[in-house]
């Protein structure tokens, strides 16, 4: 349990704490997942989230909607939703086109297996609800992320085997909102 946690949709205030959040959780996901990329594509990763997130905060018509979990003025947990990104996509074969996506979610390490993620999730699905979205998809290439999604929310919608290398899967899960609100 974390004292004072607050989950907001981010102001500009909250870039700065929100980019070191990426820099430092991202770098963290590809390091226990003994992910062996080059640090071009980590610093790509990164700076995509980056991206992501100044356009949501500079367009008040952006398509991504980001939620973040504070303590005091630190962002320790990210998550948005928004248009299905080119993994899910290629995986469907575009099924889920008119479906949006839950992704960006990262927590900082000290903060990790605490509840973070679980809270961040469930706001955003009262926000989508609230917005009358009552369908999201998501997919994880991480094997430790997909341990938890599936305790979570079952077993995967596809299994596109190998897809980031032999026994790199990538799974995509299709939900119903509703079904996750608590």
């Amino acid at each position: 349990m974390i004292n004072n946690l607050s989950i907001i949709r981010p102001t500009k205030d909250d870039i700065e704490s929100a980019y070191t959040t990426f820099e430092v959780s991202i770098a963290d996901a590809f390091e226990k997942e003994e992910i062996e990329d080059s640090k071009e594509d980590i610093l790509r990763e990164i700076q995509h989230k980056k991206n992501l997130l100044k356009s949501s905060l500079n367009d008040p018509d952006s398509k991504v909607h980001f939620l973040v979990a504070k303590v005091e003025n630190k962002v320790i947990g990210i998550v948005s939703f928004g248009p299905c990104g080119k993994e899910i996509k290629n995986c469907t074969n575009n099924e889920f086109d008119s479906i949006g996506e839950l992704g960006s979610l990262y927590i900082l390490p000290d903060y990790q297996d605490k509840g973070v993620g679980s809270k961040l999730i469930n706001s955003m699905l009262k926000y989508l609800n609230k917005l009358g979205i009552e369908e999201f998809c998501f997919d994880s290439g991480y094997s430790r992320a997909q341990k938890r999604w599936i305790k979570k929310f079952g077993k995967p919608y596809i299994i596109a085997k190998d897809y980031w290398g032999e026994d790199g899967d990538n799974m995509i899960w299709l939900c119903k909102v509703k079904d996750y609100i608590t």
